[in-house]
């Protein structure tokens, strides 16, 4: 039997950014990020979408259940502005919401800015698909994805992918592996 491989779906939502009027930085990095902690290949879907709430709820719809992502990982979209709608967006095509990961980047985040209580990041399941709301701004990402190190790159406050692959195990998702140098992802010890 063939080994299939995790397909992670990575949309950035940004009015400017879908017009053209500037270049996404969140994708590129986002990318980087999962070549460099993830030990076996990965599958991708891309998107660059307005801050429109159908558009994002039609987004994730079609990534999930037409291109069967296992992981969906969004930017940007989640502060208080007005046009701040993809928690809205993500909690209306959710099956399970999984308020534990939006907890741990706002604590990761508050470290780093007093603003990040203005943060509205959420995590919900959709189907067989895990659906995870990151920050904006790419420095952001990778603190919230990586956790909190002191000066030595020691952990004092774990990110929130340290749980994703156990996250995935338990929907049924392809099994990965993170390189412990980067991050450790943690799972229960079998007995």
């Amino acid at each position: 039997m063939e080994e299939r491989f995790i397909k992670i779906g990575l949309i950035s939502i940004s009015d400017r950014a879908s017009s053209g009027e500037y270049k996404d930085e969140g994708l590129p990095n986002l990318k980087n990020w999962l070549t460099n902690v993830l030990i076996k290949p990965f599958n991708l879907e891309e998107e660059i979408i307005p801050d429109e709430i159908e558009v994002i709820k039609n987004t994730l719809i079609t990534l999930s259940d037409k291109k069967k992502c296992d992981l969906i990982l969004t930017t940007g979209g989640t502060g208080p502005a007005k046009r701040d709608v993809t928690p809205e967006a993500t909690l209306s095509v959710g099956d399970k919401e999984m308020p534990g990961f939006g907890e741990q980047m706002r604590q990761i985040s508050l470290n780093f800015v007093p603003t990040a209580i203005l943060s509205r990041q959420v995590a919900v399941i959709r189907n067989a698909t895990l659906i995870i709301n990151l920050p904006g701004q790419p420095k952001s990402i990778v603190e919230t994805l990586e956790g909190l190190k002191d000066e030595k790159s020691n952990l004092i406050v774990p990110g929130i992918f340290a749980a994703v692959p156990y996250c995935l195990d338990l929907i049924g998702a392809p099994y990965i592996e993170t390189k412990e140098t980067i991050l450790k992802s943690f799972r229960p010890k079998k007995k």
